[in-house]
């Protein structure tokens, strides 16, 4: 199991008076001179602080984390905390029982992944039809049974270890005429002959996350899906993830959207010193599920929002329909709504895929600066790159033009293309600057950062850009470091801001 690194704050020591097990690791301090750790998991305060105190708390323990004990008589700067930290008032009965039962759901790392098309095994007795497309899914057509029967099975099993929890989830589409079930069977390493647990979830589970608690041996989990009736099923893609149960989605705090079509989108919101700017970060492409950016967003001190999501293989460049897009705006517009600020107050960034992410839901939030990493913007040219200027490079572009167009022909990839500049030439630029760095041999966009200065004809608008020579994945680390400094730049010049917090 996980250590577990609580910092109480106060000159009483809880622990003599709480059960602490073993893999909670307890530092009661008073003077907080004495917190030496970067960051704590868990943070209890019984007492007020002072505002050097707060500054002290606020690197270092994360937001969703504080547990207030209710006795405190709060004063302006333990509020201050509170409300940054997004505290939780409690009592000592109650945090004894948070101990006992959920206190090792705040560890440190989180972990996600999404199972591969490739380990999905289409059961040999079915006789219907079966495609293959991409990470789009695995589209059957025919007669499953009039009972419940394996139509299909993931061959690489999950580990599950001691003390662990881990949450499933299913894409899945299908006709009314199908019922399905999820079948998740639960060994013992070294030993499949040792079944630890059966557990089969409805389509009512289903509807929401699942998860199977391990509190056996370290092993693994075998899931297949079982169904009956006749008609379509498509299977989309199956997800795993170290589970934090109701505190959020990998981060404490973290919000997970899901829309009726089953398509997540994840926001973390850190209040931070809760002074302009809010920073919103746009995740990259990536395998990991999980939040992207923290540790760069976090050192900066100001409000943040992390942006990510897990669709086809590394993510789906967050475009949707009106009812996912409108997740991420209303998402945005929400955390300027709790800090009291506006748009000229909100900065949009991203790098790789996260760029067009910040590009596109710049359209419509007409930020006060988009800040971007090797920009992304012809998603249409993207795809078409893939047959001669990167051959097997990026096949997650291919899914992204049929996932939204249905096919490759050239009317889809020219749609994809206008589907972001259309807007994107709608769009009063006026009040928006643009910091940009890209790669001068781009193998993916070759013409993003051209077509941008090209597009733009609002007047007075701010253009900083930087070209780096080599292919889109050369050269990162230059590109990361020209982003931050550039992010630290106008935090100082626009806002006023002193320098990052590198402790």
């Amino acid at each position: 199991m996980n250590k577990i690194s609580v910092l109480q704050v106060g000159n009483e020591d809880l622990s003599l008076q709480l059960h602490i097990p073993d893999y909670v690791e307890w530092n009661n301090i008073n003077d907080l001179k004495d917190a030496t750790e970067r960051s704590y998991d868990v943070c209890v305060l019984n007492r007020c602080i002072n505002e050097k105190e707060a500054r002290i708390l606020l690197k270092k323990i994360r937001a969703y984390t504080l547990f207030l004990l209710d006795d405190v008589q709060v004063d302006q700067w333990t509020t201050w905390i509170c409300t940054s930290r997004r505290a939780k008032i409690i009592d000592l009965d109650t945090l004894q029982k948070f101990i006992d039962t959920d206190i090792h759901l705040f560890f440190m790392h989180s972990y996600g992944e999404k199972f591969a098309p490739q380990a999905l095994s289409i059961s040999q007795y079915f006789k219907g039809k079966v495609f293959w497309n991409g990470f789009s899914g695995v589209e059957l057509e025919g007669e499953y049974g009039e009972d419940y029967f394996q139509i299909a099975c993931w061959r690489y099993n999950a580990p599950i270890q001691n003390g662990e929890t881990i949450d499933f989830w299913l894409e899945y589409e299908k006709d009314d005429s199908v019922s399905v079930q999820l079948k998740i069977e639960q060994f013992q390493t070294g030993l499949l002959s040792n079944l630890q647990n059966r557990l089969v979830f409805s389509e009512k589970d289903l509807n929401s996350l699942i998860y199977i608690e391990n509190q056996k041996a370290n092993g693994s989990v075998f899931v297949s899906l079982h169904a009956k009736g006749k008609g379509k099923l498509k299977i989309v893609g199956l997800h795993d993830r170290h589970s934090r149960k109701s505190y959020g989605s990998f981060l404490p705090g973290g919000i997970r959207k899901v829309t009726s079509k089953r398509e997540e989108v994840f926001l973390y919101f850190d209040p931070g010193d809760m002074k302009p700017p809010l920073n919103v970060y746009f995740s990259g492409y990536k395998t990991k599920e999980g939040f992207e950016g923290y540790n760069i967003m976090r050192k900066m001190g100001a409000p943040f929002l992390l942006v990510a999501e897990s669709r086809l293989e590394g993510g789906g460049f967050y475009l949707g329909d009106k009812e996912y897009e409108d997740y991420i705006v209303s998402g945005i517009q929400n955390c300027l709504n709790q800090l009291g600020f506006d748009r000229s107050q909100l900065i949009l960034s991203g790098l790789s895929m996260g760029t067009f992410g910040a590009l596109y839901n710049g359209c419509k939030l007409r930020p006060h600066a988009i800040l971007l990493g090797k920009p992304l913007a012809s998603l249409g040219d993207i795809a078409v790159n893939e047959r001669i200027s990167r051959p097997g490079g990026f096949p997650t572009s291919l899914d992204v033009l049929v996932k939204n167009y249905g096919d490759m022909s050239e009317k889809s990839i020219d749609a994809l293309n206008h589907r972001f500049w259309d807007l994107f030439d709608q769009t009063d630029w006026s009040q928006t600057k643009f910091i940009v760095s890209y790669m001068l041999e781009d193998d993916y966009d070759m013409t993003a950062y051209d077509r941008l200065i090209s597009h733009i004809d609002d007047i007075g608008v701010e253009i900083i850009g930087k070209g780096v020579h080599g292919r889109h994945n050369d050269d990162t680390y230059s590109i990361v470091a020209w982003f931050k400094n550039q992010y630290e730049g106008i935090l100082k010049s626009d806002f006023g801001r002193g320098d990052l917090d590198e402790e």
